[in-house]
């Protein structure tokens, strides 16, 4: 590249000597040559940009070969650049008219393009083109007759798609565009006449999916940015709205619609990024603030709304704060019936409000939506152990307290119900083994939940004195916490409380 930069400095110095000139001038045509190998070479080993830097190179050489141009154009086609083609074909055609490949080249794009009547006038060129050789001639016009047909199907394609959209047909017209982009790939306007239809149809997935390659297929599309980046936006893809909104924002800073949709989409997106790594922080009630802040923020974008109040629910059920769970888990699954994370939290909160019946509901209905998900399986499991523990004896019931209940909470509840119930406050032998045991099932209830453990275990769905689940086995107390029953006619054992 330095040795080619010498040469074209050498000749454009007009101080050298006709000797110094005609050296530089062979110097220059063996660079050229050196370059035009070296490309041909790397083109076909796949390497496309050593190519290409050495065709720049042979161009910036001798700017008045038709087929260094060409063969450039052929490596930015193989780079998948046809924009960057068309000008040396353009080029190669001005310098050599009658060059029939770079014309049935630049034809192909025009055609691909959608530019029909200039894809036209390159294959009427080509079949007028005198002095052809025979063999030549005969694959060429073989080639271009069969581009001129495919023209002349893709404009009659186009007017009937356009014809078949302003009647409302808008299925017919896709099945039309399907055939005409076929033919022309890269035409922005046949896309995005699918991508309105696609879009009247209620399918705006698909119609992001002709939008996203229309967008770039000009030089400045902006109307075609502003509408995908809305469609990606409206279905909660905010990430993606915005990086589609600055590419509009690239071509026109100034442009209004652009700028207007890019301040609501960067306010909401903030906003949201802030609230998932705030619940990543586990700081859930700030993260409840700034979901309230999304809704006020967007209040119109349906997405948006049930995404918060799923959030929210999430939230609550973590700072145990269960009828308010429930309700907003509710409001949530009104709204998106089949989301199992709703039904996997307002689950939790029934679980919380101690409803295990509703919670085994909520889990086998998220698990009906979604069976291998190992978080529901397990959830539903732990569910329904609650649900079989809780007919026979549920220790928070028992003392009157709630499943977020403190130690403090549950020693005093104890002490008030093991008083109450105390045996010796009753009479009648009647009286006096009922209260017995509902004093074993207070003493039970308190042992279990002032215990870390044994707490877990059974918040996991587990009873943790219940004689199935011990190991090793242990005397003959049933289930009374200690192994014996005080209370049991013939001990000897005898005891006193001191309330405070």
């Amino acid at each position: 590249f330095l040795l080619v930069r010498l040469c074209v400095t050498q000749l454009n110095e007009s101080y050298f000597s006709p000797v110094t000139d005609c050296t530089a001038v062979l110097l220059l045509v063996t660079c050229i040559e050196q370059h035009l190998e070296m490309g041909r070479k790397l083109l076909a080993a796949g390497q496309l940009a050593e190519a290409l830097s050495h065709y720049h190179s042979a161009v910036e050489g001798d700017s008045k070969n038709y087929l260094t141009y060409y063969k450039r154009a052929a490596v930015f086609l193989a780079m998948g650049k046809s924009k960057s083609a068309l000008p040396d074909l353009t080029r190669a055609i001005e310098l050599k008219p009658d060059f029939l490949a770079a014309r049935i080249q630049r034809g192909n794009i025009l055609l691909k393009q959608g530019n029909i009547q200039e894809a036209r006038e390159d294959f009427q060129a080509v079949v007028k083109l005198p002095h052809c050789p025979k063999f030549a001639c005969f694959l060429s016009f073989s080639e271009v007759l069969n581009q001129l047909q495919r023209a002349e199907e893709l404009e009659e394609l186009q007017e009937e798609a356009h014809q078949a959209s302003h009647r409302g047909d808008y299925v017919a017209a896709i099945q039309v565009l399907d055939r005409a982009i076929e033919i022309s790939p890269w035409d922005p306007e046949s896309r995005e006449l699918r991508a309105e239809c696609y879009i009247r149809l209620g399918e705006p997935r698909k119609a992001i999916l002709d939008l996203t390659p229309a967008a770039r297929l000009l030089n400045d599309n902006r109307a075609a940015f502003l509408k995908l980046s809305r469609l990606l936006y409206d279905l909660g893809e905010h990430h993606g709205s915005l990086s589609e909104i600055r590419e509009c924002l690239k071509l026109d800073q100034d442009d209004k619609e652009c700028f207007a949709h890019y301040k609501q989409v960067k306010k909401l997106s903030k906003q949201l990024d802030s609230a998932e790594e705030l619940i990543s922080e586990q700081q859930y009630q700030e993260a409840i603030e700034k979901y309230d802040s999304v809704m006020r923020t967007e209040p119109n974008i349906p997405f948006y709304t049930t995404k918060a109040k799923e959030r929210i629910c999430f939230c609550l059920v973590k700072i145990k704060q269960a009828e308010e769970a429930l309700d907003m888990c509710s409001e949530a699954h009104q709204r998106e019936p089949q989301n199992i994370h709703i039904l996997r939290d307002r689950a939790e909160a029934y679980i919380l409000l101690q409803d295990y019946e509703k919670a085994v509901e909520d889990y086998q209905e998220a698990r009906e939506f979604d069976q291998e998900n190992q978080e529901i399986r397990e959830g539903l499991e732990r569910a329904q152990k609650l649900l079989k523990i809780s007919r026979k004896r549920d220790y928070y019931k028992i003392l009157g307290v709630s499943r977020t209940a403190n130690k403090q909470e549950i020693i005093k509840a104890y002490r008030k119900l093991a008083q109450q119930w105390h045996p010796d406050n009753f009479q009648s032998e009647a009286e006096k083994k009922e209260a017995e045991k509902k004093f074993i099932d207070i003493a039970s209830a308190k042992e279990v939940l002032t215990d870390p453990e044994m707490r877990q275990k059974f918040d996991s769905g587990e009873d943790p004195l219940d004689p199935e689940n011990q190991q090793g086995g242990g005397g003959g107390g049933g289930n009374w916490p200690f192994g014996f029953n005080p209370f049991e006619s013939g001990s000897n054992f005898h005891f006193k409380f001191n309330f405070n």
